[in-house]
């Protein structure tokens, strides 16, 4: 007998950040986890992926992801590692199917990436592989490329999840929300007031834009000499404004580099920076990192150094 999606515990994490496999119950499916990139600072595959594999052993039951990662063609012959692209799948829920719940049977544990296709592949498991609300999974692969346009229900909670990144409770709201159909009005209000909350970061992060600066086919914005006023800004939007200017967005601040280009540009920084995993378009690295990116950028044509012309 399957457990109801009430009996299922729901558990968040990132790539990097990954909870202690003695803490999840029972059988675990992954969802929207991809195997943690190297040169991020904090310890790439073996230190971070491969050690919570080998603690869940036999109790992981699925791992569900559509990031690139060269670790990928050794689980090739695993059946319970379901793993493509993102060329392949623009986001994972659309990788939860039916017959995918079906196959892998109960599981006690959903630890899934929590950001919009992460929860949303988290809320169809519950639903047994079917998608809380017509276009569900659209607007997981418009969000998750940036790619198209979402639905208003989609957009809304876009913006919701965006307005504070360390809230893990409108996390659980909103997978009880989708799991729900969502029909929930209750819920609904919750997530358009924290929707309309992101309001104030977003005027923070367009004022931040005005930082940019174009060096041929990128732009620059180095905030880590900036003031920012609270609620403080928005990462993917401040690179996606950068995108409107050059083809290649860079957000720099006082930790971290992330670069940032069109889904379908044809760029790929891992290549280009040397890293082992992750995703093509969108990558962070350590703040040290920065004049290395730059050369491989101007190597590539991609960015053009001041003082030479453009």
């Amino acid at each position: 007998m399957n457990p109801s999606p009430s009996d299922i515990t729901v558990v968040f994490g990132t790539p990097r950040k990954l909870p202690k496999p003695a803490s999840l119950v029972g059988r675990v499916a992954v969802l929207d986890i991809a195997f943690a990139a190297g040169g991020g600072g904090s310890g790439g595959f073996e230190k971070v992926t491969l050690p919570f594999l080998r603690g869940l052993g036999e109790r992981l039951a699925v791992w569900v992801d559509h990031h690139d990662h060269v670790k990928q063609s050794e689980y090739r012959d695993d059946a319970r590692f379901v793993l493509s692209t993102k060329a392949e799948h623009g986001a994972c829920p659309e990788m939860v199917t039916p017959e995918l719940v079906a196959r892998t049977g109960p599981v006690d544990t959903v630890l899934c990436h929590s950001d919009f296709d992460g929860l949303y592949s988290a809320a169809k498991w519950l639903r047994g592989g079917l998608e809380p609300y017509p276009g569900a999974d659209d607007d997981a692969r418009v969000v998750d490329t940036r790619v198209g346009t979402a639905s208003a229900l989609g957009q809304m909670v876009d913006r919701a999840l965006r307005a504070d990144p360390t809230d893990e409770s409108i996390r659980h709201r909103l997978v009880r929300f989708l799991v729900g159909g969502a029909r929930d009005e209750s819920l609904r209000a919750d997530l358009a007031q924290a929707a309309e909350t992101f309001a104030k970061k977003e005027g923070v992060t367009r004022a931040l834009a005005e930082h940019y600066v174009v060096h041929g086919r990128t732009a620059l914005c180095d905030v880590s000499g900036v003031s920012v006023p609270a609620p403080g800004f928005d990462k993917t939007l401040l690179l996606l404004l950068g995108q409107e200017r050059a083809q290649v967005a860079i957000v720099a601040d006082v930790q971290s580099v992330t670069l940032a280009t069109g889904y379908d540009s044809g760029i790929n920084f891992l290549t280009l920076l040397g890293v082992t995993g992750g995703m093509p378009t969108v990558l962070s690295v350590p703040r040290d990192r920065l004049s290395t990116a730059l050369k491989a950028l101007a190597g590539a044509g991609l960015y053009t150094p001041a003082g030479q012309a453009r």
